[in-house]
């Protein structure tokens, strides 16, 4: 069955081209010109991935960004003129899964879609859910659970937090983290890490003398533990 793709894009010039692409490489399109048409066409059909412009019409991208993440993880990719850092960073930290910048080849927008779908294809048998003492991080059901109290957590914040957690006491540098979390080469600039870690520690900081995320400087960071979590369960 053909993946399905909503490209959200008022350029129609742009979104012809795009699904013309998209369609001769096996995937279904639909096409909304506008943030409110995005919407309905979301929740007429969760689709399998998002092209979305951020201006747009209605509800710019950020809004649509938002309003989608409040109940869905579907995979979405920013399309926007916009290069600047502060913005890549503010699309990947409300939910993004990656972010183009126009203009762009059709090949490289073609295989980012790819990586993103390869990336958010999780075995079903594939449990992702850690313990620690007052803590638990469900990648299965995206919940972080703080001295038994359910901690509202951006999606990206937990994927960040679970390879530190599962892998404790190892070192990871900003670069590993980016590619580990969004999976691609992000830009050179690595704030974006550190933004998601300080919000991690305003939850997670002195909650147990057993565990602790630290910064090495001039590294990276760590998961600190005593002992091994208890693990997938």
């Amino acid at each position: 069955m053909a993946r399905n793709i909503l490209v959200v894009e008022d350029d129609h010039n742009i979104s012809n081209l795009i699904q013309l692409y998209l369609v001769k490489e096996g995937f279904d399109v639909r096409l909304a010109d506008d943030g409110g048409k995005a919407i309905e066409e979301f929740q007429k059909q969760v689709p399998d991935l998002i092209l979305l412009d951020i201006m747009l019409p209605v509800m710019d991208g950020w809004a649509v960004c938002a309003k989608i993440r409040e109940t869905s993880r579907v995979p979405i990719i920013m399309l926007t003129a916009k290069g600047e850092v502060m913005d890549r960073i503010q699309g990947l930290e409300m939910g993004a899964d990656d972010y183009i910048v126009k203009p762009f080849e059709m090949k490289e927008l073609i295989a980012r879609i790819n990586a993103v779908l390869r990336r958010t294809e999780i075995p079903n048998d594939t449990s992702k859910r850690l313990t620690f003492d007052k803590l638990t991080i469900d990648l299965d059901s995206y919940e972080l659970i703080v001295d038994g109290k359910r901690v509202d957590t951006p999606p990206k914040e937990l994927e960040l937090l679970s390879p530190l957690a599962s892998t404790p006491n190892r070192v990871y540098t900003r670069n590993q983290l980016l590619d580990e979390v969004w999976g691609f080469d992000y830009f050179g600039d690595s704030r974006t890490v550190d933004v998601h870690i300080k919000r991690l520690r305003e939850k997670i900081e002195n909650v147990s003398p057993e565990w602790s995320l630290k910064t090495v400087w001039g590294v990276g960071y760590k998961f600190e533990a005593a002992g091994a979590g208890e693990g997938a369960q």
